[in-house]
């Protein structure tokens, strides 16, 4: 005997709405928000229970305490809500949409060995995104008085006095002020490094990915943390359109009727861009991984094939692109092979910039 529910979550309670396998809607219930009352509410209903609920603030905590109690927890990524809107109607919603299989985006949300690095890798990220705000607000801070900022000295400890002296009087709080936030930002942000790349190197995965070719210690732990493991994507187009590398080509009115009265496709004006839809963590790694062997400019595989691109007439953006589509695929490769990078075993094929 199959249930189907679907769960309407808020902070003080969660609208539970219960489906047989037939869709006959078998029971509703309110209960408060708490591990301990869902479970024990969950008990009483008979069968295999198989629970969607929509993606939110609480729905990795509710994935983690419902799973080992449920046959199927489900968290559906839900872009719009159309028509009329209730808790009991999403509850049932969820249901049916899970027992029909038209759920159209299911979230990840396991996190198995890698729960304490995906915390650790999150609280980094933020600090790290705090800090530039900073650094932006002086930069902007400086401009606004008509002080000229060209480099990043102007965060420097060493020559700061000279950059505030360059203020008007009445400005000159509101600088220090902001150097004061930047650097007990950037104490706690070295610490949040030092804690990721430390609880990083638990793991034997981070060895492995570490050796691809542009990632290193940081771009190797954010890695691991997002993805969890390889085996969530079939392939590396897959794995492309995840990261936000994937080509995503747009027509309309593509058949047209002959002579004789059959439809044929005929050649429309199509356009190409990269998937809107991603995970931007992982699109920031790839092609900030891309960016540093591009630099480095080192006899190596990847910079060999990113000048032949250009060579042959490839945009600098889009072999940029390239690259970071190939990184990609060897991090993904070695994580699922549990190899080390050799760039003697990496057979670049031609592939070209666009695809």
């Amino acid at each position: 005997m199959e249930r189907y529910i679907g769960l309407d979550v808020h902070a003080a309670s969660c609208t539970m709405g219960v489906l047989s396998q037939s869709g006959k809607r078998v029971g509703t219930h309110v209960v408060e928000t708490s591990a301990k009352s869902l479970i024990a509410l969950l008990d009483t209903i008979p069968g295999r229970k198989h629970v969607c609920l929509e993606e939110g603030t609480m729905a990795g905590w509710l994935y983690e305490v419902l799973s080992p109690h449920m046959e199927e927890v489900v968290v559906a990524g839900v872009v719009e809500s159309r028509g009329p809107k209730s808790d009991k109607l999403d509850a049932f919603g969820r249901a049916e949409e899970l027992r029909i299989g038209a759920v159209r985006k299911r979230v990840y949300k396991e996190r198995g060995s890698f729960a304490a690095l995906g915390y650790r890798a999150k609280v980094h990220d933020k600090v790290m995104r705090d800090s530039v705000r900073v650094m932006a607000r002086i930069t902007s801070l400086m401009r606004s008085r008509g002080v000229r900022v060209a480099h990043a000295g102007v965060y420097s400890e060493s020559g700061r006095k000279k950059w505030i002296a360059g203020l008007p009087e009445a400005a000159r709080y509101a600088a220090e002020i902001l150097y004061a936030e930047l650097d007990a930002l950037m104490v706690l942000r070295a610490h949040a490094e030092k804690e990721m790349v430390s609880e990083a190197r638990k793991h034997s995965e981070f060895r492995i990915l570490k050796s691809c070719p542009g990632l290193g210690k940081i771009r190797a732990a954010q890695l691991m943390a997002v993805v969890v493991t390889p085996y969530r994507f079939a392939s590396k187009r897959t794995f492309w359109s995840y990261c936000g590398l994937g080509i995503v080509m747009r027509s309309s009115s593509d058949w047209a009727r002959t002579q004789d009265g059959k439809w044929m496709r005929v050649p429309v004006q199509q356009t190409r861009g990269l998937t809107r839809s991603f995970n931007r963590t992982l699109k920031m790694v790839f092609k900030g991984a891309a960016t540093t062997v591009i630099g480095r400019g080192e006899d190596e595989p990847l910079f060999r094939h990113y000048t032949r691109l250009l060579d042959s007439g490839t945009k600098p953006n889009l072999a940029r692109l390239t690259i970071a589509r190939q990184i990609a695929s060897i991090a993904l490769s070695l994580w699922r092979n549990k190899e080390k990078y050799d760039p003697k075993k990496l057979e670049l094929k031609e592939v070209p910039a666009g695809a």
